[in-house]
């Protein structure tokens, strides 16, 4: 179940940041974000902790700062995954990808305030 909580709230911030980011173009319905949800989930549990161990000495040196560079990099991923997947998730660029990762954090961070963590009790 925390799983599927997770998805749904990763699909809406995609959706959020594909409607309020110039460059972030998503052209499908919820199923297929629901796809992109997944795979923007698979590439942060593969692929960041191994960018996170290799740009350690950055993340200490900007005092985590770097992590926003590093998150803009998982949207680009995301959004290279999903052309090659024929997703219809697209993002143009650096800035679209670091500004949209902005966006999809605060989303995460607010949507996962209103679910229920029975891990903190």
């Amino acid at each position: 179940m925390k799983f599927l909580i997770r998805l749904l709230i990763n699909a809406a911030a995609l959706w959020v940041a594909a409607r309020l980011i110039p460059g972030i173009v998503y052209d499908g319905g919820w199923l297929g974000l629901l796809f992109v949800a997944l795979v923007f989930g698979a590439l942060n549990a593969f692929i960041r902790p191994i960018l996170n161990l290799l740009t350690c000495p950055l993340l200490i040196l900007t005092l985590g700062l770097f992590t926003l560079v590093l998150n803009a990099i998982m949207l680009l991923l995301t959004g290279w995954v999903s052309n090659i997947l024929g997703l219809g998730f697209h993002v143009a660029g650096f800035w679209p990808a670091f500004w949209g990762a902005l966006v999809i954090s605060i989303v995460s961070f607010l949507l996962s305030l209103f679910v229920k963590d029975e891990e903190r009790r």
